[in-house]
């Protein structure tokens, strides 16, 4: 029998509404001890009732709606009640310490869906995609919070624990008959499944890095030498004065940011210190500071002045290259034509912009949105946007690659089955299949109180 635990599920402080969350086996009977209106006790499932709601001593508290999710059908498999108050905080307050004092406990964090993840309503994929769900901030981080929630994840893990399952049940049934050298899993089979499950787990893997960063915000250095107009950008893209704009050399000496959301797409802008040759070792700093803005970005944006046009030494990276061609409004350079050649012979997009005018900010916006929208691949590609599934799918992705070369040097199938049942596991820890009381504690220890 599971205790009956409460507490308010609607962010803290005053509000117009705010919903107090019951769940347990005594749910209903605990409501009803201080309700009054309709028997919550014989009240049918998904059914919403309006009555009011008492203190435990039998003062009246506030009007309020009870509605009543009858297990198995609820968020925690249990039998729940959401009490639906005013939004005061004394309301709030002691609404919950009646129900304590009627039978409840005050909820730890997360036990709501940590009961969820318990009685079978989702894995634990999909559990801690509950929490991403919450802070997701942009379009495309609460799309793949969704995904994962709904199971788009896990369906795809599942997939390729149940390949591997039948290969190792077959390589299992093998060793049983070892005497008689009875070969029942298809070499050439295990071959071909175990190099898709290779592929595809380090294809997710891969992933990590695109959805961190969407999950996070996208980390956009803008870079250039010093008067290029990276600060004025900043401005406009910002569309305030958030950065301070000089005619003086080495102005900016550290980095300033701010974000911007571009129509999916949270980014996080870094505007940054100049890039030339200096002995001023404050200015050096920023410098620094500016390379190392570079080495982290996802995006990079290039400022250059289109009537003096210079390129920056930066050292290579990943990043989605954008130059961006300032003073659009002023006569060009000749060497403007070479300098954009050499540029998009190189991979990066340009873009002819304006500071001062704003001419040019739709498209290098659009620009932005566009490459963070290949990287993502579309609404129904599976990424991985936490750091425990990522660190498995490391793991998953050495034992199976152990068992490929294992195939392809023609060891034992004890052997080959061993990291078969290794990469299994692997994956059945990302699932909650196989995992320790103190792994859940710290994965629910991180969601807030009333989820």
């Amino acid at each position: 029998m599971n205790n009956t635990i409460c507490a308010v599920s609607t962010p803290p402080g005053m509000g117009g509404i705010a919903v107090v969350r019951v769940s347990g086996d005594d749910a209903v009977a605990v409501c009803q001890r201080l309700w009054q209106g309709r028997a919550l006790t014989e009240a049918a499932s998904h059914t919403a009732h309006l009555g009011n709601i008492t203190d435990s001593e039998g003062a009246l508290l506030d009007q309020a709606v009870a509605t009543v999710f009858r297990a198995p059908h609820s968020f925690t498999g249990e039998d729940v009640v959401e009490i639906s108050v005013h939004g005061s905080r004394y309301i709030q307050q002691q609404l919950v310490n009646s129900l304590i004092a009627c039978g409840a406990s005050l909820a730890a964090p997360g036990e709501f869906t940590r009961r969820a993840f318990a009685s079978g309503k989702m894995d634990l994929a999909q559990a801690e995609a509950v929490a991403d769900v919450i802070a997701s901030q942009g379009r495309a981080a609460h799309r793949i919070a969704v995904n994962q929630m709904r199971g788009q994840f896990s369906h795809r893990l599942k997939w390729l624990r149940d390949q591997l399952v039948d290969l190792a049940s077959l390589l299992e049934l093998e060793l049983d008959f070892s005497e008689e050298e009875v070969e029942f899993a298809s070499r050439e089979r295990l071959m071909r499944i175990a190099t898709d499950v290779s592929d595809e787990v380090r294809r997710l893997a891969r992933s990590f890095n695109t959805a961190t960063a969407i999950k996070d915000g996208i980390p956009v250095a803008i870079v250039g030498v010093t008067n290029a107009g990276k600060s004025s950008l900043l401005n406009a893209l910002l569309g305030d004065d958030r950065a301070i704009v000089s005619d003086i050399h080495g102005t900016t000496r550290d980095v300033v940011e701010d974000t911007l959301n571009i129509g999916d797409y949270t980014f996080r802008l870094m505007d940054t210190a100049g890039l030339r040759d200096t002995a001023d070792t404050i200015e050096s700093l920023g410098i620094e500071r500016s390379r190392q803005a570079a080495g982290r970005a996802r995006v990079l944006l290039t400022v250059v002045d289109g009537a003096d046009p210079i390129m920056p030494d930066l050292p290579d990276s990943d990043a989605h290259k954008i130059i961006v061609i300032n003073k659009s409004d002023l006569a060009p350079s000749r060497r403007l034509e070479s300098v954009l050649a050499d540029a998009e012979s190189g991979g990066a997009v340009t873009v002819r912009i304006s500071a001062k005018t704003g001419e040019g900010i739709p498209t290098l916006l659009e620009a932005m949105s566009e490459a963070m929208s290949r990287d993502e691949g579309g609404e129904s590609t599976v990424l991985v946007a936490n750091a425990r599934h990522y660190e498995a799918l490391l793991r998953a992705d050495e034992s199976v690659s152990r068992a490929i070369d294992a195939m392809r040097s023609g060891l034992s199938g004890e052997l080959i089955a061993m990291d078969i049942r290794l990469t299994i596991s692997h994956l059945s820890d990302i699932l909650g299949d196989i995992t320790s009381q103190d792994i859940l504690s710290s994965i629910f220890s991180r969601f807030c109180i009333g989820k």
